[in-house]
């Protein structure tokens, strides 16, 4: 092996050493604000309300996308929640009937 070589191995251990300390940073930072919410009485897994901008969005089939970023933006939410919550509002969209003056 030169010297070269060398070099990247230990690059390599030191960096998988750095992420593993940071993977486990995470997992602790998570278990202590599930600890807090649930002292709180505040359900982690409960969805956020979308807003009226998002609502208005998702009403309409050609700005599907920009609802479901628009979503993920206001909420933190994955792209499969996300994209369910965007369809359950267009599909109460379409099965509303319009109000017509």
């Amino acid at each position: 092996m030169t010297f070269a070589d060398y070099v990247l191995l230990a690059f390599v251990v030191i960096a998988n050493g750095i992420s593993f300390s940071y993977a486990r940073r995470i997992q602790e930072l998570e278990r202590k604000l599930n600890l807090v919410l649930a002292h709180l009485g505040i359900d982690p897994s409960a969805q956020v309300a979308p807003s009226s901008h998002v609502m208005s969005l998702a009403a309409d089939p050609k700005q599907r996308i920009a609802a479901v970023k628009a979503y993920r933006e206001q909420t933190g939410a994955g792209l499969k929640e996300a994209v369910a919550v965007i369809d359950k509002i267009a599909a109460s969209a379409v099965s509303r009937p319009t109000q017509e003056p």
